[in-house]
């Protein structure tokens, strides 16, 4: 990457600002170069920042961020980055912005982090440009209404990002997404979907052939995952020797399953051992994960995309902590809105300007684990649980 392409990045984005350009652009230069701050106002204080304080809060009252021209931007972006004819991996979640104190703040609602808290929900699908590493690029960062779920609204995003990119799209996700509403959700949508499944979850086989007689079936054989007993015999079963992370892995599939709800709708099986064990000498817990869409990857490859899921985890992280997005205390959803568009545009320019600057670890920062300059997250931990 270079600085021009940094630059001709910043002021497209500058002109999809809408109004209050100015303003709203100096206090995303002042977030970005600010490790600390205890309140919004203390961005003024930064040599970027060039108003007087109360200029930040009428920034955030008057800006109006173009939110889907700039996730066109952000694609145009990746395509630079990615061959036409190779999967776009997007991860997509949800998170909670705790506002239990704001009692007249509008339309908030019930979220679950750590707990049931009163807040914002927002959903996010983030490109994951790399195949290691923590980074993860948010396409479009939203608030979740009262009156939406979380999976009406991933759907939703995920439609548009399929309708703006050139690439496949290859969405990955947590067990929350791994049921009939999201398969029906996304039963219009041309992506390619590997979510995981929670292991008391059922899934049936196809049915067999009409015999003649009565309504034909829309279900075969019940298959519980945590019932060993109601497993069919698997279409394809691997095993990796020595996997780099991993030691020995086994990995088998089921084609042609089914979620009581989606009968129409084919799901592909996936089932991930590690073969060595845990510390405590206890085995690792099975990894399910559940493949809808029409294009196929290789067995030996595509259960390893999931855990590049975990990407969208650490960006949360980064952008309550380091971007400072749940510190204001904002007084309307919009303004709220307002503040989290500005969360995915700060990523994309600390991704852009990577290669033009020389990362500097803390003295804590082994070698051992491979960082993010920014985020700090190790990602050499996979989490099975």
């Amino acid at each position: 990457m270079n600085s021009e392409r940094l630059k001709d990045f910043r002021q497209a984005a500058y002109e999809l600002l809408v109004r209050a350009k100015d303003a709203t652009f100096e206090l995303i230069d002042a977030v970005m170069t600010t490790r600390n701050a205890s309140c919004l106002a203390e961005f003024s204080l930064s040599p970027l920042f060039s108003r007087q304080w109360s200029s930040i809060y009428e920034a955030l009252q008057d800006s109006r961020p173009d939110r889907r021209k700039l996730m066109e931007l952000y694609i145009k972006q990746l395509e630079q980055e990615a061959p036409a004819m190779e999967h776009m991996l997007v991860a997509i979640d949800h998170t909670a912005w705790g506002r239990p104190d704001a009692k007249t703040l509008k339309d908030r609602t019930h979220e679950y982090q750590g707990g049931v808290i009163i807040g914002q929900g927002y959903s996010t699908i983030a490109w994951i440009p790399e195949a290691e590493g923590s980074w993860a690029l948010p396409l479009l960062h939203e608030r979740i209404s009262s009156a939406e779920s979380p999976i009406q609204k991933a759907a939703t995003q995920l439609k548009l990002v399929c309708q703006q990119s050139v690439n496949p799209v290859l969405a990955v996700l947590d067990r929350e997404y791994g049921n009939a509403s999201w398969v029906l959700a996304i039963a219009d949508i041309e992506a390619d979907c590997l979510m995981r499944v929670r292991s008391n979850a059922c899934l049936w086989s196809a049915p067999p052939a009409y015999s003649g007689r009565g309504r034909p079936r829309k279900h075969g054989s019940k298959i519980k995952l945590n019932d060993p007993t109601t497993w069919l015999e698997a279409d394809t079963v691997i095993e990796i020797d020595e996997h780099p992370q991993l030691g020995q892995v086994r990995v088998r599939q089921w084609l042609d399953l089914h979620f009581y709800r989606a009968a129409g709708q084919r799901v592909n099986l996936i089932l991930v051992e590690r073969m060595n064990f845990m510390s405590s000498g206890q085995p690792f817990p099975p990894l399910w994960l559940a493949w809808v869409g029409e294009r196929t990857l290789p067995l030996e490859t595509v259960w390893f995309k999931y855990l590049r899921r975990f990407g969208v985890d650490h960006w949360y992280r980064f952008a309550k902590q380091r971007l400072h997005w749940t510190l204001p205390n904002l007084r309307t959803p919009e303004q709220s809105e307002r503040w989290s568009d500005l969360m995915p545009l700060m990523s994309w320019q600390l991704w852009l300007a990577k290669d033009l600057v020389v990362e500097n670890r803390l003295p804590w920062q082994s070698e051992a684990y491979q960082f993010n300059s920014w985020t700090c997250c190790p990602i050499n931990v996979v989490d099975f649980s």
